[in-house]
């Protein structure tokens, strides 16, 4: 039978030089956006989340780590945050009647407060449909944090603050924005709920 040994240890090892490039130029940027987060939460605002394919997923995981919680020995209130991909009608309905680029944006339009969050999720930073729903959340006074990846794509200019992944490859991009998605959790939990960590 084949052997995968040298391929597993070369993924495992682009995926700890991914991290360790994003520890030598991200750090800030993931303090920053973690610290804001938790401000705007503070204030009584939200934290909506988008991204496609497994860029959903991650937004649907993120959302849950806040709405539920992400360490189980930290018994926290439940923490306003939602990800714009989980209605299926609204999704259907929208890449129908209005076309798929529009969905996160009118689901911008309808959830989206002053003084909430849109956290745009691309590896490439080039989806389009994230691009609009930027737009708009910055028209209705929610605050716009970019995840992306590789050079950051058109989404970088669009964003107000951004983390950006050091890599080319998707699956290590994705790998680097659960991580920070994880960070931001912990740091909103500490922030919001310190007498629980005294």
């Amino acid at each position: 039978m084949m052997s995968f040994s040298s391929a597993i240890r070369k993924t495992i090892e682009d995926s700890i030089a991914t991290k360790q490039a994003l520890l030598s130029t991200q750090s800030e940027a993931i303090e920053r956006t973690g610290k804001l987060l938790a401000e705007k939460l503070k204030a009584g605002g939200k934290v909506m989340f988008c991204g496609n394919g497994g860029s959903a997923a991650d937004s649907q995981h993120l959302a849950a780590e806040l709405v539920v919680r992400l360490r189980s020995s930290v018994n926290r209130a439940a923490i306003p945050a939602m990800a714009l991909t989980v209605d299926s009608s609204i999704m259907t309905a929208g890449g129908n009647d209005i076309g798929f680029e529009h969905v996160f944006a009118r689901c911008v339009e309808a959830y989206g407060r002053p003084g909430d969050v849109l956290i745009g999720i691309s590896t490439s930073g080039n989806s389009k449909n994230v691009k609009l729903a930027m737009e708009k959340a910055k028209q209705q006074g929610v605050y716009v944090i970019g995840l992306l990846g590789g050079s950051g794509g058109f989404l970088l200019q669009e964003s107000e603050d951004a983390v950006v992944v050091p890599s080319s490859v998707t699956a290590r991009i994705q790998e680097s924005h659960i991580m920070i998605g994880h960070i931001w959790c912990e740091m909103v939990e500490e922030i919001l709920f310190p007498e629980l960590f005294t």
